[in-house]
């Protein structure tokens, strides 16, 4: 099969490599479509520690069962599946304690094993879910982003009534506003330096934007505030706006070796909550419901479509932050 690999950090190719096989309580999947991320863009800089190369990128993914491996039941060929991409031990303290998402082994398909930027991929049956009739198979590479906000949601836990400050208008960013807004904040304020994005995050609804949180008037500060950059400088200043007694979340993949500085003393003073948010964590399958619901305008999320060849220059793309949702789509003939 074809398939995009990055053999090593800075070093990508689209090759020919083997078809894959499934094993016991393993299916294969037919791609539909891959959707890129901040992740991948780490990945091939060799910014995100637990990638293992060589490795085909794509945990964001969609398609159809085409082969199934001895010991599977509740999946067959033809089935439109949708996958969640965490691997977890299940033996270490973290797995014991419910906390996968920190396996001391943990993995990700299209990260430490092969992904979905390919023809095929292979997949444990356990972490695939059967689309409801309501999502169409080329929206389905949303449900992988969608559950990393339900987990963000679950670490937040925010009430009802609660004003939200989102640091960024890309994918993560308009992904969070929306369930932000289904469940139900007070408001919804987005901040970013690209003027075109914050327009389409006020076409999804949000209640106030700019460029920077200077111009938002909200005197005593915001509830929740979310970074959904992984930017140092908008992380620095998101710090500084959460309410006395508000949340900050750092949503946004940053490279691991960077540092940001914050006050102790406002941290201590004004009891600030400040959280972490990883991953996936008992979250897929509710984005699949939340999908199926509609909570997500999936086609005002996905804006271009790549062949495997024209991977490079959908990188290219995702770091000019042109567009929102970009995808791998395996069937498609190169532009």
């Amino acid at each position: 099969m074809r398939a995009v690999v990055i053999e090593e950090p800075h070093k990508l190719s689209v090759t020919t490599v083997p078809d894959p096989t499934p094993g016991p309580g393993e299916v294969v999947v037919k791609v539909t479509a891959a959707g890129l991320c901040g992740t991948d863009v780490h990945m091939l800089a060799g910014e995100f520690g637990p990638t293992r190369y060589p490795v085909i990128p794509g945990h964001e993914f969609s398609g159809e069962i085409v082969a199934v491996g001895e010991g599977v039941t509740a999946f067959a060929e033809g089935d439109k599946i949708a996958a969640d991409p965490a691997i977890y031990c299940g033996a270490c303290h973290f797995c014991a304690i419910g906390r996968g998402n920190l396996c001391e082994q943990w993995g990700t398909i299209g990260i430490t094993v092969d992904g979905a930027a390919a023809e095929y991929v292979k997949v444990p049956a356990r972490n695939c879910y059967r689309l409801p009739e309501t999502v169409e198979l080329r929206h389905a590479p949303l449900i992988e982003p969608l559950s990393t906000i339900v987990r963000g949601f679950d670490i937040v836990d925010p009430k009802l009534g609660d004003n939200f400050l989102i640091y960024g208008a890309g994918t993560m960013g308009l992904l969070y506003m929306q369930v932000a807004q289904r469940a139900g904040a007070g408001s919804v304020s987005v901040v970013d330096i690209n003027a075109d994005r914050l327009t389409v995050a006020k076409k999804l609804g949000a209640d106030h934007v700019a460029t920077s949180a200077d111009d938002l008037e909200r005197r005593l500060g915001w509830e929740v505030v979310t970074d959904c950059t992984g930017n140092i400088k908008a992380i620095e200043d998101g710090l500084t706006r959460p309410i006395r007694g508000g949340t900050f979340q750092q949503f946004g993949c940053a490279p691991d070796q960077e540092l940001a500085k914050f006050s102790p003393f406002r941290i201590y003073n004004d009891e600030i909550r400040i959280v972490g948010s990883m991953a996936i964590l008992h979250s897929y399958g509710r984005a699949v419901e939340l999908l199926g619901k509609g909570v997500i305008d999936s086609e005002t999320m996905i804006t271009h479509q790549f062949a495997l060849d024209e991977y490079a220059e959908a990188l290219e793309t995702f770091k000019r932050g042109t567009g929102r949702k970009l995808q791998i789509v395996p069937d498609k003939a190169p532009a």
